[in-house]
């Protein structure tokens, strides 16, 4: 019996080496789409809960996991909202969920620290946890923002050997994997101030030996190289004044090189990642351009952003204007998220709206397959895995639908908390974060071992 146990455990800590890494808030291949199995179904506040762990900050920042541990930044203290009237992503009155970001939880009030945190991914211990006081040039008051997101809404991303941490101020770290610090920047003080309506949140992208940031701001907006190593810059794209974006530049292949999209407010373009040359744009101005494209199968699939705003298939290797060329395979003008990404997934591109509906299309034609409702306000990207795509709310329920090309709910699970945050997924199990909690779904390792159904 006991070899028979020492066997399971064996076969357990085998499935967590080869566990998939989630190395950036839309994962290991930067389209939202995990290919590990045997992913959670169903689960709830009691139900299929590994563990649950209080983060040390607020923030809506995705958690990504490198190995067995799991990283989340945050925002200790309270920033400043800008005046007037705020964004909501329902028409018409608030709804209960569109409350200011950690209302009710514990903030610290006072000076603004800035946390970059480790758990363990097996049983949700914290590991280390690193603090840096917020700063900005000339001693100026914090970047305003709305009551949906803080400073720490970047995400981090890991290389396998550090994390990078971005914040809104325009400080910038880089840590080991232990916690410890390897070189820090702030952008403000460097280049420009950071000064965007309603707050910084584009996340640091790796690529190759270069960390890339984009920065659309009213100041000056531009694109920017740095070593991954050193934190020097390898080059720096000028992009005008008065642009703004909210999106991560993504890296995509193409027949020529990678190329690198950049969603911003007067355009969808393409850049060569190597140099910082522009390549191809699509001329479409959108006030708030959010959402980050997923490429599968050699195309782009992304939406604008926004009010209802257009979505698009696009070939890589295009050159100059796309609108007429034939890269431009599809563009359908309106319907997409006003936040939330899409996924493509299995020849279906899924997306959920900020009025609670959900609909899928044909990713060769752009064709819609189904529209259905199921209520709930959608900040989160979805994700997608194991024949199942996930749509998290921001009133605690996931929908889990069946990836085909009929509209089928596999489970609707509602937990008593608030999700603005994109799920990540590692090791069999999805990794949820609330404003102030991370939340592992899944079975633990003992549960595993012992046979018991997800």
């Amino acid at each position: 019996m006991r070899d028979f146990i020492a066997c399971l455990v064996l076969l357990v800590s085998a499935e967590s080496a080869l566990a998939e890494n989630w190395p950036q808030w839309r994962g290991p291949r930067g389209n939202g789409v995990s290919n590990e199995t045997g992913l959670p179904v169903r689960w709830g506040d009691e139900e299929n809960v590994a563990w649950t762990a209080q983060l040390s900050g607020l923030s809506v920042s995705t958690p990504i996991v490198q190995g067995d541990r799991v990283f989340v930044t945050g925002q200790a203290g309270r920033g400043v909202l800008r005046e007037g009237n705020h964004p909501t992503l329902m028409r018409g009155e608030e709804t209960p969920s569109e409350r200011s970001l950690g209302e009710g939880a514990a903030a610290a009030e006072g000076d603004v620290t800035f946390l970059v945190e480790a758990f363990d991914r097996e049983n949700g211990q914290r590991l280390w946890q690193y603090r840096l006081p917020a700063e900005v040039p000339g001693g100026g008051g914090l970047p305003p923002v709305h009551r949906k997101h803080n400073l720490a809404s970047p995400s981090p991303v890991t290389d396998g050997e550090r994390v990078y941490a971005w914040f809104g101020t325009g400080q910038l770290v880089a840590l080991d994997l232990a916690g410890k610090l390897v070189w820090q920047k702030n952008l403000a003080k460097d280049y420009a101030p950071f000064d965007i309506p309603w707050g910084h949140s584009s996340s640091p992208t790796v690529y190759e030996d270069v960390l890339l940031l984009l920065c659309d701001h009213e100041p000056a907006s531009y694109l920017l190289a740095l070593d991954k190593r050193t934190g020097q810059e390898k080059w720096k794209t000028d992009r005008g004044k008065g642009l703004r974006s909210y999106s991560t530049p993504t890296v995509v292949p193409g027949p020529a090189g990678d190329e690198l999209v950049v969603n911003s407010s007067e355009k969808l373009e393409g850049y060569d990642p190597k140099t910082g040359k522009l390549l191809w744009f699509l001329v479409e101005p959108n006030q708030f351009p959010i959402p980050v494209p997923s490429f599968a199968d050699g195309i782009i699939y992304t939406s604008r952003g926004y009010r209802s705003g257009p979505y698009m298939a696009i070939r890589p290797g295009a050159r100059g204007d796309l609108k007429g060329s034939e890269h431009l395979l599809w563009h359908v003008p309106t319907g997409a998220p006003y936040v939330s990404s899409v996924v493509h997934y299995q020849g279906i591109v899924y997306m959920a709206s900020d009025a609670g509906v959900v609909q899928a299309v044909d990713a060769a034609t752009g064709e819609r397959l189904f529209q259905g409702r199921t209520g709930g306000v959608f900040s989160a990207a979805p994700i997608a895995g194991d024949g199942k795509i996930y749509f998290i709310s921001e009133t605690g329920e996931a929908i889990v639908l069946a990836a085909k090309r009929e509209f089928e709910i596999l489970s609707q699970n509602p937990m008593k908390a608030r999700f603005l945050a994109s799920p990540a997924i590692s090791g069999g199990r999805i990794f949820l974060r609330t404003d102030d909690r991370l939340i592992a779904i899944g079975k633990t390792a003992d549960a595993t071992a012992s046979g018991e159904d997800r």
